[in-house]
């Protein structure tokens, strides 16, 4: 732990001396800005530093529309950026969608969500040490389990997003505003701070006070407290890795090697099944529900298992798991050779490839009217001259195509024949011949029917 004494400590040197050996030369670090005094202070420590180390510092204003002062507060964003010379985007959210979350978390998902899709190397936060032992005691409120506990890191590498970095984690709030007032810094304040109707404000206001006084370091306390829960997650995480080898393929969990592991170390190979899948985690009782499911019904059942918008379905002893499913649409395109077609929510894309003795016979297209269709049920079509012709139902299964997307499979037609079902089949008599103009048809499926 750094020691914070105002005769030898150097707010701008320790964060310095922190990102420095993490940041490389001409890194792009965006942070995110919202006007309070933490930010600030980050923002100003940054500018700082970022003429030393080359760094190309812009910043991102979240504009939640929730407060009547929203529209106050991203002016004086953008007038101390302007200040600054720093690059500034101001993003407009909607948490009605999310607002059964709370207001705090729907709030909390999208500004994650939009810091997330920044073409930037790091992400900065201004999160300090107060935040963190908050935050441990929110989710051992909550009934948190060790990733939980865990808090939050102070660096966090994340795949197709930039990294999280925290460099105030150490740091309490004292010394940010002292450091606010040394250097004349102006901030907004959120008024809804003092509203401890709020869990965190509640905490911060009512009880860490007192807690205070009988244990007047009890925030270095909670930050080791949540560093070994990191630790013990550490270990979790290599285990579900080992435990992940040869039963993880193909975005499926193989359901037998999930049961040979009992219901301890099942739980936590699922847990890392649904991180890996960018999937919400349910609750300790709903997960050990989920596990049960999977591995107690019976091969042919049907399981199908819904939390937080997301679905966990089981099929011939692998789980998958995906967005839940919007229900399939019916409709008729009429296809004029373009070699893209966007099909209705969730039904994704059909792609057309020009090929020469591959795919379907462009003469016999030709011949009558191509359309694309939806499944309507009955189906038949012949793909091969010396079998008699076959139940769509029963060739899809035979195909083992996932029984979530065969409704959401298009079908090509010509005039009322059934001409090809992607990825299954071409009717035999609409086939390329040798040294024949053809055209292959492949389906994209829509990414949440995955």
């Amino acid at each position: 732990m750094v020691s914070l004494r105002k005769s030898s400590f150097d707010l701008t040197e320790h964060v310095g001396d922190l990102l420095s050996p993490l940041l490389p030369a001409n890194s792009s670090i965006l942070l995110g800005l919202s006007g309070g005094v933490d930010s600030v202070v980050l923002l100003h420590l940054l500018k700082r530093l970022s003429l030393r180390c080359s760094w190309q510092l812009s910043a991102l204003h979240v504009h939640h529309g929730i407060n009547p002062q929203a529209d106050a507060w991203a002016v004086f964003c953008a007038d101390l950026c302007a200040l600054y010379g720093i690059s500034l985007q101001v993003q407009h959210i909607d948490i009605a969608p999310l607002r059964s979350l709370g207001i705090e978390a729907a709030a909390r998902k999208l500004r994650h969500a939009a810091l997330a899709q920044q073409q930037v190397d790091f992400v900065a936060l201004a999160h300090h040490l107060d935040d963190q032992a908050e935050t441990l005691l929110l989710q051992l409120l909550r009934g948190a389990g060790v990733r939980g506990a865990s808090a939050m890191p102070a660096i966090k590498h994340r795949a197709n997003a930039p990294s999280l970095i925290r460099p105030l984690l150490s740091i309490p709030r004292s010394i940010l505003l002292e450091y606010a007032q040394q250097h004349s810094l102006q901030w907004v304040e959120d008024e809804s701070n003092a509203d401890d109707t709020y869990p965190r404000n509640f905490l911060r206001h009512r009880i860490l006070p007192l807690l205070e006084q009988r244990f007047p370091s009890y925030r270095k306390t909670l930050l080791r407290s949540a560093q070994h829960f990191a630790e013990a997650t550490e270990l979790l995480n290599e285990l579900a890795q080992q435990d992940a080898d040869g039963a993880i393929s193909d975005n499926s969990l193989d359901i037998k090697k999930l049961r040979r592991l009992g219901i301890v170390r099942g739980k936590n190979l699922l847990r890392y099944f649904l991180t890996a899948q960018g999937a919400a985690i349910p609750d300790s009782t709903r997960l050990q529900e989920m596990l049960r499911q999977l591995c107690n019904a019976r091969q042919d059942a049907q399981v199908c298992i819904d939390w937080q918008g997301w679905q966990m379905r089981r099929y011939r002893n692998h789980a998958y798991t995906m967005p839940t499913l919007p229900l399939p649409v019916e409709f008729t395109i009429m296809w004029h050779g373009e070699a893209e077609i966007l099909l209705p929510p969730p039904h994704g894309a059909l792609h057309f490839k020009n090929a020469i003795g591959q795919g379907i016979s462009v003469a016999k297209l030709q011949l009558g009217i191509a359309k694309i269709r939806s499944r309507r049920g009955g189906e038949n079509i012949r793909v091969d001259a010396a079998r008699p012709q076959r139940n769509l139902k029963n060739l899809l299964h035979e195909h083992e195509i996932l029984p979530w997307q065969r409704d959401l499979l298009p079908l090509l037609f010509c005039d009322s024949n059934l001409v090809c079902v992607p990825g299954v089949g071409i009717a035999n008599t609409y086939q390329a011949q040798s040294n024949e103009a053809g055209v292959v048809v492949i389906w994209r499926a829509d990414l949440n029917t995955r």
